[in-house]
């Protein structure tokens, strides 16, 4: 019977003992989301190289196999202020702790050791792969009119492969989100909170995979992140983005994402250092496209995010 390709299933839930298999459940680990793109082996071909009396392909030896998974998910709250949303253990997949305040909020900040690690069950149509020891990067983009998203890369080490039935899963746990736009975003960097035409993410972390002789991991090795934003033009007088940028002004930035307790996700970042400005325009209306380097503060804090 032919495979469809729509019936598609992730199941994730953070592991225990690193590599080993926690055994995620459609009905508590199953993740909403859309737009997924599986590498399911890479790794190293290594050639023969033989020296023989005829031409001829000799084949590879496939060595150092690991897994890629690639997929967005909604940006949006639990449903009530102080209760982690589904996707947390995403988050915390890429090296960020989660710190529940009951009744208030669960914020999210990059740790720089002992990061956490995840086991991903992913189904394409009756094929289950698996990854273990899971760790990955994110981005985040905005813009008006359009649905705010995470877009999750995870390196695995690579688990079994097989045929099995399709989980039935339970998403209500995930809450539909709010659209990006003036009545539920508000944007404010060094300060100025004008009109803006678009904002990215990017975690900037690095993963290793780390396949060796009595040891096989994935690590994150290093974490540089950054971003952008595009602003309307706006006079000299109201905000100088070019005398930023030369003197190498750092200042806190700050997006408010839904207005609905239950459904409202923040991201703070106390430091950002504006790159070099260019000029475009939409609509025949100037703009300033800026780019972000988001610099830690007191260390492990120069982003966060915080779902009320």
């Amino acid at each position: 019977m032919a495979k469809k390709e729509r019936n598609q299933v992730i199941l994730a839930k953070i592991e225990t003992t690193y590599g080993t298999d926690p055994t995620p459940t459609g009905a508590a680990n199953a993740i909403l989301a859309t737009n997924i793109q599986a590498e399911p082996i890479l790794g190293t071909e290594v050639s023969r190289d033989l020296l023989l009396p005829y031409l001829g392909n000799q084949g590879m030896v496939l060595s150092g196999t690991y897994g890629r998974i690639k997929f967005e998910v909604e940006v949006a709250g639990a449903g009530a202020a102080g209760t982690a949303p589904k996707y947390g253990p995403l988050l915390r997949g890429c090296g960020m702790a989660e710190v529940i305040t009951a009744g208030t909020d669960v914020a999210y900040n990059f740790i720089s050791s002992a990061e956490e690690a995840l086991t991903l069950w992913f189904f394409k149509d009756g094929i289950k792969h698996v990854l273990l020891g899971a760790r990955g990067s994110f981005t985040i983009e905005g813009a008006p009119n359009s649905i705010m998203r995470y877009v999750f890369t995870f390196t695995g080490l690579l688990g079994t492969i097989s045929d099995a039935a399709m989980p039935a899963v339970t998403l209500t746990g995930f809450i539909k989100p709010v659209p990006v736009n003036k009545a539920n975003t508000t944007l404010t960097l060094h300060g100025h909170a004008g009109p803006c035409e678009s904002f990215s993410f990017d975690s900037g972390i690095e993963i290793a995979p780390r396949l060796l002789i009595n040891g096989e991991n994935i690590q994150i090795s290093d974490r540089v992140a950054s971003g952008s934003v595009v602003f309307e033009t706006a006079s000299l007088a109201t905000v100088n983005w070019f005398a930023k940028a030369l003197a190498n002004e750092t200042d806190d930035m700050a997006i408010v994402h839904g207005v609905t307790a239950g459904n409202i996700v923040e991201f703070n970042a106390p430091k950002v250092q504006i790159g070099r400005p260019t000029y475009g325009a939409t609509n025949k209306i100037m703009n300033n496209s800026i780019p972000l380097m988001f610099l830690p503060d007191t260390g492990n804090d120069e982003f966060e995010i915080v779902v009320k």
